[in-house]
């Protein structure tokens, strides 16, 4: 599921650079992409050492994690970032989440692929800017940010479908369903406080 994430996350990343109002800024979101096909090539190689053909087990997330992007294409720059920032920001609290519960070396290796926190704070200060220069983005923006989590949720309660063996692992790993519970909880709490930081409404 990570390793096909990030191999969407290149495209998209590489796709929104060009929405960029200049230079400097379709540079970063470049520079973000290259990360992206990085850490696809690591989870790649590590499935391989799994014995996992890396494509047959990517291929189960394919429909639902492009689903996801085709249902929230961006139409501008200050969309781009907010889904870089909202969307990959639950997905990444998400993967630390679930990576808790696997061994010592899949867990490092999950938590050193999650998006780097100097390109978070990027796009956080580039929505924060704008937002302070037009406080009227902030309703168009949080909209947008909802609609994100919305679909994200659908396209997360497909996956739980199809893929039991994820479900069963999350609701070990936690315990039980009250586990489960306060695992969304923190999510959700992780969330309010993302929107809160760069002036967004829940």
């Amino acid at each position: 599921m990570l390793a096909y994430g990030e191999l969407l996350a290149f495209d998209r990343m590489a796709n929104d650079a060009r929405l960029a109002p200049d230079l400097r800024r379709r540079a970063v979101l470049s520079e973000m992409a290259a990360v992206e096909i990085t850490n696809y090539r690591r989870l790649v190689e590590r499935l391989g050492e799994l014995g996992a053909d890396p494509q047959a087990a990517m291929v189960p997330y394919v429909a639902s994690l492009q689903a996801y992007h085709d249902q929230t294409e961006p139409r501008d720059w200050l969309e781009a970032l907010t889904k870089a920032y909202v969307g990959d920001g639950i997905a990444d609290d998400f993967s630390r989440e679930v990576a808790a519960f696997l061994d010592h070396r899949d867990r490092e290796l999950v938590l050193q692929v999650l998006h780097d926190s100097h390109y978070n704070q990027f796009a956080a200060a580039e929505i924060r800017t704008a937002i302070e220069s037009d406080p009227k983005l902030a309703n168009r923006l949080s909209m947008w940010a909802r609609r994100l989590v919305g679909e994200g949720l659908s396209q997360a309660q497909r996956v739980a479908g199809e893929r039991p063996a994820l479900t069963a692992l999350i609701v070990a790993g936690s315990g039980d369903q009250a586990g489960v519970q306060a695992l969304f909880k923190r999510l959700t709490q992780s969330h309010g406080a993302r929107m809160t930081a760069v002036g967004l409404n829940n």
